[in-house]
């Protein structure tokens, strides 16, 4: 079967299309059949793969109502009615026009313009047609001109018949018409099948509705989610079918909502509603569904993975305890530097609170699903820095891994890497440390390929880098690598209004860890804080306060619970090593090993808790490390 196919309703009309089908070389069947006849012609046409059909008169005014393709006509012109009337221009008795509306149509015109009386009965019903044609006789009607019904049933009553027939151009045009529709056709259906297939493969759930609230499309994911079937649906009202639907909320507002999660089933759903406006007016809702049941569960697994590896950023901004205006102010410009991915250079003294810093400004950024990797640039050994942060292949150097090993790099990868005390990386590493953040790649040691990484890059440290550029210790293209954007952290000397407030928080937290009731401080206790000179910083007054809470034997920490627990001990572990050991019974050292030396007391005096000497020492962990290792 053809595209397009003509059904004529008379022998004559079927003739003359074949000709016209044939001169042009068109691929078109041409098929007879009248009326009802027709209909059920066209009908099997369509069955069996027909996608346009032509016709005329009645038989088209009836085919297009039975079949779901489009049904062209083949119109009648004043020439096609003309010829009609053209061997009855000298009759003088009156003349019968009895037809479709479609195909008489304008016979008053020609016959007024040829004066001519006739009697116009417009047919609609081909089973009414003999009644009516018996009708014209007892008006003396002995000439009958018509469409094909008219025509054969005045015929059989005796009437002198004429047919309207239809001229070639007629004919043509309306070839041609079918033609212009069936193009347009495959290419509407082509895009329909296009934006069909995309649908059912997008891993959105997608429904639409026109702007009287009944749905139009329904895809493949949309059934899923639902658990119905788009066949049932379409053509329906959305409230209908989906209960307390806001879609047709949004047909009244025009207003969009993005990302609203709401529960469909045992699912978790986001949801997008969205107006279809054209030249200002409302013309329908798009709405899109996105399960994000597994999204969640997804991001819940790599979460639990990043956080067994520990590279995960725990703090937030809102975990900085302030009320001092320098605080605000350095928090707020941290902000910023979140809402960009550019290296960030973390400055202070220790104890200040640098990764804490570093943290917030992670999880503020785009990258807060991703990796956090912390690294202490001065705790590791030097020997061992670059295999860590770089890492290495199978078979790199004695000892190695026989798998290999990710560097901390690779690991930070879609994250975020803090260099702490990155003014302790020795200097023969800097320049490899500069090639990566240049060129965003890593090559592991013993490796002959680079490896992409997308990593930002945050540095932290309590050391003048400018100074140390200028001794001839640090690259000065690395500290400007790394020093695009600067932060300052205040020490707590520079706080001072928020010592009482960040000690309050401590007594809480330290009271729940050693399970004790409500402590407050004194006001001797709280004068004294204040007026504390704190070289460690934050870290110094975590350290006083926990020591404090853990001794304090009533409800309130006093000024003799600081001071024993903090200056006095350390001040008289400092005068007790020297009266113990006198200038005059020890061998002269350097400043240097006299210096290891009281380290070595102090941790041996701590049982090698380096945390706890750290703390009486007033320096950190990696620094003691440091200066031990040193010879």
């Amino acid at each position: 079967m053809t595209d397009i196919v003509l059904i004529a309703p008379f022998d004559d009309l079927a003739e003359n299309a074949k000709k016209i089908i044939l001169e042009n070389h068109l691929n078109i069947d041409v098929l007879v059949g009248d009326l009802s006849e027709g209909v059920k012609v066209a009908q099997k046409c369509v069955k069996d793969g027909a996608q346009i059909i032509i016709s005329r008169g009645g038989t088209y005014t009836m085919i297009k109502d039975a079949v779901d393709v489009p049904v062209v006509e083949i119109k009648i012109s004043s020439f096609d009615i003309l010829r009609g009337f053209r061997d009855v221009i000298n009759y003088k008795g009156k003349i019968g026009v009895a037809g479709y509306k479609n195909i008489i149509h304008g016979s008053e015109t020609v016959a007024e313009l040829l004066n001519l009386d006739i009697e116009k009965i417009v047919l609609d019903n081909e089973d009414q047609v003999p009644e009516l044609i018996k009708n014209l006789i007892t008006k003396g009607i002995n000439v009958i001109i018509g469409d094909s019904i008219g025509y054969k049933n005045a015929k059989k009553l005796g009437f002198s018949s004429y047919i309207i027939t239809s001229g070639k151009e007629s004919i043509l045009d309306a070839i041609q018409e079918a033609q212009r529709i069936l193009k347009v056709s495959k290419i509407e259906k082509t895009k329909t099948e296009r934006i069909r297939i995309i649908m059912d493969f997008v891993h959105d759930g997608i429904m639409s509705i026109d702007n009287n609230g009944y749905i139009t499309s329904f895809n493949a994911t949309a059934e899923k989610i639902f658990g119905l079937d788009s066949k049932e649906i379409i053509g329906k009202k959305v409230d209908d079918v989906i209960p307390n639907t806001k879609m047709l909320e949004i047909l009244k507002t025009g207003k969009k909502e993005l990302n609203e999660i709401q529960d469909i089933k045992k699912s978790k759903i986001a949801t997008n509603r969205i107006p279809i406006i054209v030249d200002n007016k409302i013309e329908g809702v798009v709405a899109t569904f996105q399960d994000i049941t597994q999204v969640q569960e997804m991001e819940r697994k790599i979460r639990h993975e990043l956080a067994k590896k520990g590279f995960i950023a725990k703090y937030k901004f809102n975990d900085i305890i302030y009320k001092s205006n320098i605080m605000d102010i350095c928090i707020n410009k941290a902000k910023k530097f979140s809402l960009s991915d550019s290296p960030v250079l973390i400055i202070g003294k220790t104890g200040v609170g640098k990764e804490l810093f570093a943290q917030s400004i992670h999880n503020a950024s785009n990258r807060s699903k991703g990796p956090f990797v912390a690294v202490n640039c001065a705790a590791i050994p030097p020997s061992l820095l670059e295999s860590e942060l770089f890492g290495y292949v199978e078979g790199a150097f004695t000892g190695a891994n026989k798998n290999g090993k990710q560097g901390l790099f690779e690991l930070a990868h879609r994250g975020t890497i803090f260099l702490d005390e990155i003014g302790e990386i020795p200097l023969e590493y800097q320049a490899r440390l500069l090639r990566v953040l240049q060129e965003k790649q890593v090559m592991r040691i013993g490796d002959d390929k680079v490896i992409p990484i997308d990593v930002r890059v945050i540095s932290a440290t309590n050391k003048n880098l400018r100074q140390l550029v200028d001794e001839g210790k640090f690259r000065e293209d690395l500290f400007y690598r790394i020093n695009i954007l600067t932060l300052y952290v205040p020490q707590l000397n520079e706080r001072r209004d928020d010592i009482i407030l960040l000690a309050e928080h401590f007594i809480k937290l330290y009271a729940e860890k050693y399970s004790k009731k409500f402590i407050s401080l004194s006001k001797e206790a709280a004068n004294y804080l204040l007026s504390y000179d704190y070289k460690g910083n934050v870290r110094e007054l975590e350290g006083i306060i926990e020591r404090a809470v853990s001794l304090c034997s009533s409800n309130k920490i006093e000024i003799d619970d600081i001071c024993d627990d903090q200056n006095n001990y350390f001040n008289d572990d400092q005068n007790n090593y020297f009266n113990n050991n006198k200038t005059d019974n020890i061998p002269l050292l350097s400043l240097k090993d006299f210096e290891k030396g009281y380290i070595k007391d102090i941790v041996s005096k701590c049982d090698g808790n380096l945390t706890k000497a750290a703390k009486i020492l007033g320096i950190n962990r990696s620094t003691i490390w440091r200066k031990l290792k040193t010879d």
